[in-house]
């Protein structure tokens, strides 16, 4: 199955987005962690076409889609949400399923639980809940705020491997492609990661925007969270309270991943399909 790539005029930005499969049915959205893109998905996606129409988008300020002159008010959930929410209209799609890992999760909460609940017909959580330890976070603002340059992309696949190794297992080609698709070149020749890091920014001067327990607690998607085993985001007294408050999702551990496990294995994307059914299944039956 080859994707196609396209691009979307959405609220004043051009949003990246790789389509996978029929667009005649189903819709599924996958959406990326905060220096991600889209292309992350690329395995995950390719296996479950047989079933959905999958999207990829890479959001505003990373990848292919458009920067931001306005930083403050469009690098945050809610913009992030309502941009998800046009993109549903542009492909005709009343209500989508929804794949989320870290940043993108807090979306599909965001969605669900405050923008357009009644958009999700069922919500995948992969690795990040309502809160975030600021452990956490000073570790992602650690690694993310300064962009690393590389001679070579022998040199920044090295650098992913090392700081993405709680991703888990992955194969050769997963690294070398997330390498490819995760620089640019800079104007003297060096490659650096494709993202602004106004992003970053943004989300360590309000740290605060990422407590959602008042939006997951209105969440009423059929709803399922993954967890890394050795995650510091998602730790296990987070996703033991999820279990327990607003759509009171089940949680699977992978206990060979910390944050966050990249769901490419053909055993995950398996997995990750009969979820989705049984998730869209309650979701008819409850409607």
């Amino acid at each position: 199955m080859t994707p196609r790539s396209v691009y979307l005029p959405l609220l004043g930005h051009e949003l990246h987005v790789m389509e996978w499969g029929d667009a005649t049915k189903p819709l599924l959205v996958m959406w990326h962690g905060l220096a991600r893109n889209g292309r992350d998905f690329d395995e995950l996606a390719m296996a479950l076409t047989d079933r959905w129409f999958v999207v990829c988008p890479d959001t505003i300020g990373r990848g292919n889609s458009t920067w931001s002159d306005r930083p403050e008010t469009d690098y945050v959930l809610p913009n992030y949400a309502r941009m998800a929410v046009a993109m549903f209209d542009h492909y005709g799609a009343e209500r989508a399923a929804w794949i989320g890992t870290s940043m993108g999760g807090q979306i599909g909460m965001t969605v669900a639980g405050d923008v357009a609940p009644h958009r999700i017909s069922a919500l995948v959580i992969n690795d990040i809940g309502p809160e975030v330890p600021d452990a956490a976070l000073d570790r992602i603002v650690t690694y993310s705020a300064d962009l690393p340059t590389f001679e070579t992309l022998t040199q920044a696949e090295a650098w992913l491997r090392e700081v993405y190794l709680p991703f888990g297992p992955a194969s050769d080609a997963f690294w070398r492609r997330m390498a490819e698709a995760s620089v640019r070149r800079r104007a003297d020749g060096r490659l650096t990661l494709h993202y602004d890091p106004r992003i970053i920014a943004v989300l360590d001067g309000d740290r605060a925007s990422t407590n959602l327990w008042e939006v997951f607690d209105r969440i009423t998607a059929p709803t399922h969270v993954v967890r890394g085993g050795q995650s510091d985001l998602l730790t296990a007294e987070i996703a033991e309270a999820m279990k327990a408050r607003g759509p009171k999702p089940g949680v699977t551990v992978y206990d060979d991943c910390g944050h966050a496990p990249t769901l490419t294995r053909p055993a995950d994307t398996e997995w990750i399909a009969g979820l989705l059914e049984t998730l869209v299944e309650t979701s008819a039956a409850d409607t």
